[in-house]
């Protein structure tokens, strides 16, 4: 027997580029194209370059550091400089053999290194630059369990509370807790846990952590106010000048020179930089303090202990920022490093360094990738280049609307200022010189960059050598959007327009095109369903372009080709026109009338997503082989034709969809059909086949589109006009294909996609290539369903993401009405009439100011906030919001809400929607970061928000996602092998996908999180530990999905299953109450998640011997199934079941029959008499009853008061635990499934 998992998973495709390229959809296959194939042998050998090394500092014994080959010697640098021995050294050199290793070269390479190899640690010079990155490196020592920085959203830090309930208060590890779990069990859940709590508490969502209390090593380490040396004292090699106040309240002033470090004779009053007493000189700071205070040495040592029992997923900081939506109250501290940097960062310095970004980005994209180990270096510095890109434009983005950085046209209004800042440039998302006044005006202008993201990202998935795409990111923050870009060299010397040598950049009326445009964007043409097409230029002539019209061709200064403008990518979707067009009626498909369509949208910009095109030329190929397929019937045998029917879908070497390269063997054919007349009837059967299908091509199958089939300054020569026609209606028919077959109600009601939030709605949605605007759609849909009380769930999340998304809209243009320094009064008033009807009146600004003209005079409370109403934010009410939700949801998503509601209350009570819930939602939308407190929403007399509730504002950042190729062709493969059983195999294809991963993106990436989660349930499968593969997963999901992500409740859930197999069953228990608490905070009681909680629960507390407890969960569950999966379903008659087995353990076996009698009768009506499971259930309810029976001839002695009758004693039932693992493995769709030896011998 052996465990097998039919998972969505493994069937669902990883974080993967929207349009990524296969080996075949490469236009030739070039000697260089060849030796780019993956090689398995390659990956062995790279993972078998590991080995061991010997460290040896100075001044203390050496210790032995495993490595990889292919880790550079910098890296190297930075791993001593986070080990427990060396991590107080940062300025020194790494030798092997008296010589000093080049620091960008990889290990590997180094001549003389092998195993046991001793590498020497030699103490370097200080320089200024050394010496403040020392003195960094020291306070980030300090401050090592200090989570400000997470609460703070810097650095790359963010949260993580797996270890607060895997380990005990002394830090012990789960594995150490396992034999005393039982001695002092507690299994009682807090309140707001158990089922029918309606209490949403939101402070255990950062549970207080007693390992995070810093240890104070100094009460003060700041930069001394006699900074910079003297000119006599910089000849004496002093480079900056330090102040300490150590514990014991001694005054330290510390000179950093080029030696090291010293304490000199100076006083806050008094200059004297001669060494003091004791002369000491030590290389480290650390060093230095450790001697000259004892509270230092006794509290840092600690410190270290603390820091590294850290699991290294705590601790390394994240390529991408991550915020959380709420902070505790914590009291601002003085920080001389933090206001350092924050100086720099405004000045548009990184360590003291500039950066040209552009050079930096294109110059990874030209290193060579022909073997594996180009390709990781070249992925591995594209992505690391991009990372540091976005941590950069972030930074200024947040700094222009600060308004710290000057625009380069400040005569401008606000709305249309530029800036350039750290070599990138900074424009916003308004309608500049009214350019997208066509398309839509301000709104287009805001959408086109999101667009043009998306076509940037399908560009750098396809990787055309030579040809050259900018780094963008887009960045939201307080409530203006800001687009941040490379600079093209030489752009900013002349004119846009003197630049452009392809496409347009005024709408259509002067068009350009270039042949070394023409032949790059050919090559992308493929990959991205791009018709090359003709357009008539502003003389009336043809021309012929291989992309958007708006796309423009820029040559810059480096001799690079640069494509810019990429918001046509992507086809246009007919069902939303900014405008009224006189579409004959005939014309649109009778699918896309009976939903409505075509409707008006708020600009010209809607296009299709990448996923759709996809499946509908993969629908579209399906169509076209059986029409091959039967018109070759009328030619040949049946069965011949037959054979090209049943072509396999996926390619067994790739696990491909032929989707990607979908062109007809042609050559088999014609040497099938020879020549002479059944060629000609061969030929017409494809072209028939071509042309119903929509082909371009009249002799293979090749379905793409045209970008400016919608453009309004496109204009086609009148030999196109036909063509044109034809690719509208194409488009069309791609519209109604996502209208009849895209909507995925029927996974949400088979619960193939179970989503818990609007961001996971929204990826489900993504995943099938359907627009979150069509969200009134799919409600709309949802009403017509016949069993729509199973998809309640999916009902309340989309009319919460409807009200929400239309919110953060008109938050949008609310902010920018607010002056700076009425942010937080303007943000909880915002809040307090979104989330609650009560008389809200915004707050009265506690510390606001008094003129000195008016000081003399008292300013009453009731002046003060009118003061405040004559602010335009502050006159909004909470019907009035309401009021302007309801336009937006008609205008945007087409969704009309009941005329009779108000208010929100009524919606909110009408769907069973969370208010916590909406806070959370529109929290992480919208950047706000609140207090962490219980708010109290029903209070009609006191608003739920003040202004000191409102923390932060964070910046919501979209960029990029570079990752590995061959990682991500590997998972595919294992996708294949997965379906086809073959689970060893999909291990170590996993496996070494993770070490691609890893190399490239880091252990903190999402791809990487994916290929631990995989490893685990796979381990678990094949009978391996698992526990350690699941716990890096919920690790790395915490800290860069959130805490509170849906995928992070996920992660939880299964680590649950893989403690209690291990025996922890404690501390699957409380991971489990954890997974619950998300689980309500996010989605509340009513969701199919909480089903499977419950029952899972209601298990692990039966195998605890807690009864009561484990009924309620276990009812509760019942009730959730019966509701989400039917009453005939077989979930529902497992749920029976476990009821059943309980009551049988409390030795209530009236009600046990019960239970077990209805799932009988569910298996026998389902599967039949014959099944497994009727057959179970059937013998379980003989026991019963023959219990039942002998208890109640007890019950009846009893009662007789027969004298000298024998009672035997009643036989309660105790669980077994490994029965409760086996019935925990089916309720998370484990199943058992028996192999035969040979398929035995192919598995292992």
């Amino acid at each position: 027997m052996t465990l097998f998992l039919v998972d969505r998973l493994f069937l669902g495709a990883p974080h993967v580029q929207t349009t990524a390229p296969t080996e075949d959809d490469l236009p030739e296959q070039s000697d260089d194209d060849k030796r780019k194939k993956l090689s398995i042998q390659d990956i062995v050998d790279l993972q078998e370059t590991s080995f061991t090394v010997r460290i040896q500092p100075p001044g203390t014994e050496g210790f032995e550091l495993q490595v990889s080959g292919q880790m550079l010697v910098v890296e190297l640098h930075q791993v001593l400089m986070d080990h427990e021995i060396t991590c107080h050294r940062t300025c020194f050199s790494l030798q092997l053999g008296g010589v000093t290793l080049d620091s960008l070269k990889e290990l590997h390479s180094v001549p003389g290194i092998r195993d046991g190899a001793v590498i020497k640690m030699v103490e370097e010079s200080y320089s200024v630059r050394d010496a403040r990155l020392h003195h960094r490196h020291v306070r980030d020592l300090l401050r090592s369990l200090d989570p400000t920085d997470a609460y703070n959203g810097v650095n790359g830090s963010s949260l993580s509370y797996l270890t607060f309930y895997t380990r005990g208060n002394n830090g012990n590890s789960v594995g150490k807790r396992r034999a005393s779990e039982w001695e002092s069990l507690d299994c009682s859940p807090p309140e707001y846990v158990l089922p029918g709590s309606k209490e949403r508490p939101l402070c255990p969502l950062q549970p207080v952590r007693e390992d995070w209390k810093p240890l104070q090593c100094l009460r003060v380490l700041t930069l001394s106010s006699w900074n910079p040396p003297p000119g006599n004292r910089k000849m004496h090699g002093d480079l900056i000048y330090l102040n300490v106040l150590t514990m014991e309240d001694r005054e330290l002033n510390i000179t950093s020179s080029t030696r090291g470090f010293f304490l000199n004779q100076s006083t806050a009053f008094n200059f004297n930089p001669k060494p003091a007493v004791p002369k000491t000189l030590c290389h480290s700071l650390v060093e230095l303090l450790s001697q000259v205070s004892p509270a230092f040495r006794k509290n840092f040592t600690a410190l270290q202990k603390k820091r590294v029992q850290q699991h290294p997923y705590e601790r390394i900081a994240a390529p991408f920022q991550v915020f959380t939506w709420t902070a505790p109250h914590r009291d601002h501290t003085l920080d001389c490093v933090r206001a350092e940097e924050t100086h720099a960062s405004y000045m548009g310095q990184d360590e003291h360094t500039s950066r040209d970004w552009n050079e930096e980005l294109q110059g990874c994209r030209e290193l060579p990738g022909c073997s594996l180990q180009e390709r990781l270096h070249r992925e591995r510095s594209i992505f690391k280049t991009n990372s540091d890109f976005v941590a950069a434009a972030t930074r200024g983005a947040t700094a222009v609307i600060d308004g710290n950085i000057m625009p380069i046209n400040p005569g401008e209004s606000p709305h249309l200022q530029m800036f350039m800042w750290n070599n990138l440039f900074f424009s916003q998302g308004f309608d500049v010189s009214e350019h997208y006044r066509p398309l839509g005006g301000n709104t287009a202008a805001h959408a086109a960059a999101i667009c043009d993201l998306r076509g940037a990202q399908a560009y750098a998935s396809v990787d055309i050598e030579g040809l050259h795409t900018i780094g963008t990111a887009v960045v939201d923050y307080r409530g203006v959007r800001v687009i941040a870009q490379t600079i093209v060299p030489g752009i900013l010397e002349k004119n846009q327009e003197e630049s452009i040598v392809y496409g347009s950049n005024d709408n259509g009326k002067t068009v350009f095109t270039h042949p070394r445009f023409l032949e790059l964007l050919d090559k992308t043409s493929k990959q991205l369903r791009i018709q090359r097409h003709q357009v008539l230029d502003h003389n009336n002539r043809p021309v012929e372009l291989c992309s958007g019209i708006e796309t423009i061709g820029i040559l810059g200064n480096d001799g690079r080709p640069y494509i810019l403008d990429l918001r046509r990518t992507f086809p246009p979707d007919l069902n939303f026109q900014f405008s009224e067009t006189e579409e004959r009626r005939e014309e649109v498909p009778k699918e896309c009338q009976s939903f409505g369509y075509p409707c008006l949208h708020c600009h010209s910009l809607a296009s299709l997503r990448p996923e759709l095109i996809e499946a509908f030329i993969q629908h579209r190929y399906e169509l076209f082989m059986k029409m091959v397929s039967h018109e070759l019937s009328q030619l040949t045998e049946q069965d011949e034709a037959t054979e090209w029917s049943e072509k396999p879908v996926c390619d067994s070497d790739t696990g491909e969809r032929p989707a990607a390269n979908v062109m007809f063997d042609f050559k088999l054919l014609r040497e099938k059909f020879g020549e002479g007349q059944k060629k000609l009837e061969y030929l017409n059967a494809i072209l028939k086949a071509c042309r119903a299908v929509g082909s371009v091509s009249d002799s293979c199958f090749d379905i793409r589109f045209n970008p400016d089939v919608c453009s309004p300054g496109a204009r086609f020569p009148a030999e196109c006009l036909e063509e044109v026609q034809r690719q509208r209606c194409l488009l069309w028919e791609a519209a109604a294909f996502l209208l009849s077959h895209q909507i995925p109600l029927m996974d949400c009601l088979d619960h193939t996609a179970v989503p818990m939030d609007g961001a996971s709605l929204t990826s489900a949605l993504h995943q099938r290539g359907v627009n979150v605007r069509y969200l009134g759609t799919i409600l709309r849909e949802l009403g017509r369903v016949e069993e729509r009380r199973r998809l309640d769930h999916i009902q309340r999340i989309c009319v919460s993401e409807i009200i929400l998304r239309s919110a953060k809209h008109i938050f949008r243009t609310y902010l920018q009405d607010v002056e700076p320094a009425a942010f937080s009064a303007a943000v909880s008033h915002f809040l307090n009439c979104l989330l609650t009807s009560s008389s809200c009146f915004p707050d009265s600004c506690s510390d606001e100011l008094l003129s000195r003209r008016r000081s003399r005079r008292r300013r009453s409370h009731g002046s003060r906030v009118a003061l405040l109403s004559d602010s335009v934010w502050a006159r909004l009410t909470s019907g009035e919001l309401w009021g302007r939700i309801r336009a937006e949801a008609r205008d945007y998503y087409h969704y009309t809400f009941d005329r009779c509601v108000r208010v929100i209350d009524e919606v909110i009570e009408k769907h069973n929607l969370q208010r916590i819930s909406l806070l959370r939602e529109i929290a992480i939308k919208t950047g706000i970061q609140v207090q962490l407190r219980e708010y109290v929403f029903e209070s009609r007399h006191r608003p739920a928000f003040a202004e000191e509730d409102i923390v932060n504002m964070f910046p919501v950042v979209r960029h990029l996602k570079p990752t590995s190729s061959d990682a991500t062709r590997l998972v595919q493969q294992a996708q294949l092998a997965v379906q086809q059983g073959l689970l060893k195999e999909c291990y170590d294809l996993i496996s070494q996908a993770l070490t691609l991963f890893s190399s490239v993106c880091g252990v903190l990436h999402e791809d990487v999180c994916m290929c631990l989660r995989l490893l685990g349930r796979l381990s678990y499968i094949l009978g391996e530990n698992a526990l350690s593969h699941q716990e890096k997963a919920v690790m790395s999901s915490e800290r860069v999905h959130g805490i509170d992500h849906p995928q992070t409740i996920q992660d939880y859930t299964f680590l649950t299953l893989y403690c209690f197999a291990g025996g922890r069953h404690l501390t699957s228990l409380q991971l489990l109450y954890r997974a619950r608490y998300l689980t309500l905070l996010v989605s509340g009681d009513d969701h199919p998640h909480v089903a499977l909680l419950d029952s899972m629960l209601g298990l692990v507390l039966h195998g605890l011997m807690e009864y009561e407890l484990s009924l309620k969960f276990l009812q509760n569950a019942l009730t959730l199934t019966s509701k989400y999966h039917g009453v005939t379903s077989l979930k529902h008659a497992h749920s029976h079941h476990l009821l059943a087995t309980v009551y049988e353990s409390k030795g209530e076996f009236r009600s046990a029959l019960h239970h077990e009698k209805e799932a009988y009768s569910i298996y026998k009506s389902q599967v039949g008499e014959n099944h497994n499971n009727t057959k179970e259930s059937s013998e379980y309810l003989k026991s019963l009853t023959q219990q039942a029976v002998i208890l109640q001839k007890a019950i009846n002695q009893i009662y007789s008061n027969t004298p000298g009758a024998c009672i035997p004693p009643p036989k309660f039932s105790t669980p077994s635990l490994p029965t409760i693992l086996q019935q925990l493995n089916l309720t998370c769709g484990i199943i058992l499934i028996p192999l035969s030896s040979v398929e035995n011998r192919q598995q292992y």
